[in-house]
Parts: structure tokens; C-alpha cells; sequence
């Protein structure tokens, strides 16, 4: 998919929520700096992948109170569970398999040890995990 397509997505993805949408691109500068990645927006979550998915994005329900308004959920799998305050849910939907959920309501949140976990996720990625185009 090219970058126009993907860009038009992303456009339609975040209508009228460009604080939200700001949130996305300082994740997305983070996930390029680690490496490529193959990028899906379906229409509930962006996706990002290698030979696997590794990183998901998407918006906390209206109605969610525990969640800022305007905040994203960054979503990351890797083969550990890993407990850290900035982890508000993790869940091992498979053997090996652990999915994290860390609240993203400002760009302070993409903290050096956020960098890492998607690190972390990227290389898992490319060795284990689902295909793309695969729900979390």
C-alpha cells in the first residue's frame, strides 16, 4: 500500500480528533526510527507489522471514564509479561504471547522505556506471533 493511501486512512481514521491524531504520529516516528513497518488501518485500530504484527493503536471508547479524553491506547505484543505502572492491562491471549495496553494521552508518555517495549515487540515480531492482516 503506499504512502498516500495509507496517509488518506490515517486522515479519515482521526476526523476531528487532531490532538488524537498528533498522539498517532509521534508513535508512528517511534516505531519508524526502530525499523520498517508495515502499516493498516482498519476501522477500529491502526496496525503495525513486520513479517508479524507487533503494534496496534486505537481510541479508548467515549464512554470509557478511566481513560483520558483525546488519548490513544498503544497496544504491543511481546513473549513476556511485563509489569510497569505505565501498563494498564496485560493479557496472554496465547502461550508465549503477551499483549500490553499503555494509555497514551500526551507525547510525555512515549517515555524511553515505552521505546523499549516497542523494540522489544519488533524483534518478537519478526520471529513469533500472527500474521498480518490478524486481530489482537
Amino acid at each position: 500500500m503506499t504512502d498516500v493511501i495509507i496517509n488518506k486512512e490515517v486522515e479519515a481514521f482521526f476526523a476531528g480528533k487532531p490532538e488524537v491524531r498528533a498522539l498517532f504520529m509521534a508513535v508512528e516516528r517511534k516505531i519508524r526510527a526502530i525499523g520498517p513497518a508495515i502499516i493498516t488501518v482498519t476501522k477500529t485500530q491502526i496496525s503495525f507489522a513486520t513479517r508479524t504484527q507487533f503494534a496496534w493503536v486505537w481510541m479508548p471508547q467515549p464512554t470509557d471514564r478511566k481513560r483520558p479524553l483525546h488519548s490513544l491506547v498503544l497496544s504491543f505484543g511481546c513473549g513476556r509479561q511485563i509489569v510497569h505502572d505505565q501498563i494498564v492491562e496485560a493479557i496472554e491471549p496465547n502461550p508465549g504471547r503477551w499483549t500490553h495496553h499503555v494509555i497514551i494521552a500526551e507525547e510525555a508518555d512515549l517515555t524511553a522505556v515505552v521505546d523499549a517495549w516497542l523494540r522489544e515487540a519488533y524483534r518478537f515480531s519478526e520471529t513469533r506471533g500472527r500474521q498480518p492482516g490478524s486481530k489482537i
